[in-house]
């Protein structure tokens, strides 16, 4: 028996996890905090390269506003701030480690080129 659309949907959780995890980068900015803790945008930036700034900036206010990371301000410097996880990101770890070990289980060198 063949399922309609209309029959089959998804757990709306599910899609917005992976909407937010899916987007281009934001797994990158969440490995990179995950691994090296708070990071500065010019840290993060250096990080990624391959990400614009501009780019950059719109996938951590994006991930702010679902609250998985948090921008401090140092209470010396009005302008220095730092990117880190909040403890709904820092929650992210075991995925994102499984997720590590299935692409090095499955995707090959040539698809990272």
């Amino acid at each position: 028996m063949e399922l309609t659309q209309t029959e089959f949907t998804l757990c709306p959780k599910f899609e917005k996890t992976f909407s937010i995890l899916g987007k281009k980068w934001n797994g990158l900015i969440i490995d990179v905090l995950l691994e090296n803790g708070p990071q500065r945008f010019v840290d993060l930036s250096a990080k990624i390269p391959m990400v614009s700034d501009r780019v950059l900036v719109e996938r951590l206010k994006e991930l702010e506003k679902e609250g998985i990371i948090t921008r401090n301000y140092s209470c010396n410097e009005s302008s220095r701030s730092e990117y880190m996880l909040t403890n709904k990101g820092a929650d992210l770890q075991k995925a994102i480690v499984q997720l590590q070990v299935w692409s090095e289980k499955w995707v090959t060198p040539e698809e990272c080129s």
